[in-house]
């Protein structure tokens, strides 16, 4: 099925710069626009995350408060990471046909709406009710934010904007769980969800502020065969395939490791304070540097090069965090966020380069994946540790990273094989 054929929008990559009159307009760093387009999508970025894993520092207290085990506190996490999950493709075609930003701007407002009743929940059913309701509606973020950018940005420039709007997440992700640890010290979880609410309202206001208008985007068709038509392309091309299943293992580790620290951290032998096990995640900073710099490793490793790079040393922060000492456990986290990181940036980025058309799917698909691997090691890391302690969770991270490294070998294999059969112009 063609680009044309499909109604969606065209890769400007795909067709000769001479067919595309305003090819230079699109953004570049140093250009016109493009530092308030990256400062909106980190913002974006710091809302979704900030919201998406609010509860993941305060398990224990949920657990506390509800009379629940670490398993089904979990569900707070893997509730909202599976709504978001389940209608990232819906919410992409959306994007397809209404526009990225409109549909961004939608879900920011939807998700921190219901931020603000989160901490109002009276039991823990009616929690995991609100956190899927709010994952589903962060669905319009990521996928909407990487076809924007592989529209509004130059290719050479993409894997850089794309590891900033990474960036954003693990800020995000960091200063949530901060502000929710001190803050639930000292009163309580309900409290500390509802700061991360009025941040998150800040960061959605500023977004739409600062965000420019797209000026690539051509509508695409929202009729559901056109759709499945493009989810099938995309689904059948291997390389989009091994990229999804990366995002998903890599996910897996990170979903696994920061749902159950919080419950290691305040048992023997560390019985650390919440405020202490929120300042935990200060190590994002780290992702939020090798995010950011993912477009560098890429263009002297190359992308394979990168992805090992990135799961050598996921793997081996989760064997430090084996170890019963506290700053050996934290250099273990620091090596597994800066792993983490670095493979989610090269892959969705590759993800954007290497669909030809309907991006937006194409981000979706991956998103669906990267978040399904968020929901499944969050309740399997939590069930592994219930079940074996610490190194069970380490344990199922170990063979997520195996998969990891298994799927970019076969993915060099196929491209040596793929470069055999090229014939070769003659002379």
């Amino acid at each position: 099925m063609s680009p044309a054929s499909t109604g969606a929008s065209i890769s400007v990559d795909a067709v000769s710069p001479a067919l595309l009159p305003d090819a230079d307009t699109r953004l570049t760093p140093g250009g016109p626009g493009y530092r308030r387009m990256s400062f909106a999508l980190f913002l974006a970025g710091v809302a979704t995350f900030a919201l998406l894993y609010s509860t993941q520092a305060l398990l224990p207290l949920i657990s506390g408060e509800f009379g629940v085990a670490a398993g089904e506190a979990s569900w707070t996490v893997a509730a909202a990471t599976g709504g978001l999950a389940l209608f990232v493709l819906p919410m992409s075609a959306l994007s397809e046909r209404f526009g990225r930003r409109t549909v961004m701007t939608a879900s920011l407002a939807v998700a921190v709406g219901v931020g603000l009743l989160v901490p109002f929940a009276p039991s823990i059913g009616v929690l995991v009710v609100l956190r899927a309701v709010q994952g589903a509606a962060l669905a319009g973020l990521p996928a909407s934010a990487t076809a924007y950018l592989a529209e509004e940005v130059r290719p050479q420039a993409l894997v850089t904007a794309i590891g900033l709007f990474v960036a954003g997440n693990s800020v995000g992700g960091m200063s949530g769980r901060l502000i929710t640890g001190w803050v639930a010290q000292e009163w309580g979880w309900r409290v500390a969800l509802a700061s991360v609410g009025v941040i998150a309202v800040a960061c959605a206001v500023a977004f739409r502020l600062l965000l420019p208008a797209p000026r690539h985007f051509r509508p695409g068709s929202l009729r559901p065969r056109v759709l499945l038509g493009t989810v099938r392309d995309h689904l059948g091309d291997p390389l989009l395939r091994r990229l999804y299943a990366i995002g998903a293992l890599f996910m897996t580790v990170f979903g696994g490791v920061y749902t159950v620290i919080g419950y290691r951290l305040t048992e023997a032998p560390f019985s650390l304070p919440q405020g202490i096990v929120g300042s935990v995640f200060l190590v994002y900073l780290v992702g939020t540097v090798s995010a950011s710099t993912a477009g560098r490793l890429v263009g002297r490793l190359g992308r394979r090069g990168a992805l090992y790079l990135a799961g050598g040393t996921t793997a081996a922060g989760l064997l430090l965090t084996l170890a019963a000492s506290l700053p050996l456990v934290l250099l273990g986290l620091v090596l597994i966020t800066a792993g983490f990181f670095a493979g989610h940036a090269v892959a969705s980025s590759a993800v954007g380069r290497a669909a030809t058309h309907g991006r937006a799917q194409a981000a979706a698909l991956y998103q669906s994946a990267y978040y399904i691997g968020s929901s499944v090691g969050s309740t399997v890391g939590a069930a592994a540790f219930h079940a074996g302690g610490w190194a069970g969770t380490v344990t199922v991270g170990i063979l997520a990273v195996l998969g990891v490294v298994t799927i970019t070998v076969a993915g060099s294999r196929a491209a040596r094989v793929a470069a055999r059969s090229t014939p070769v112009a003659a002379h």
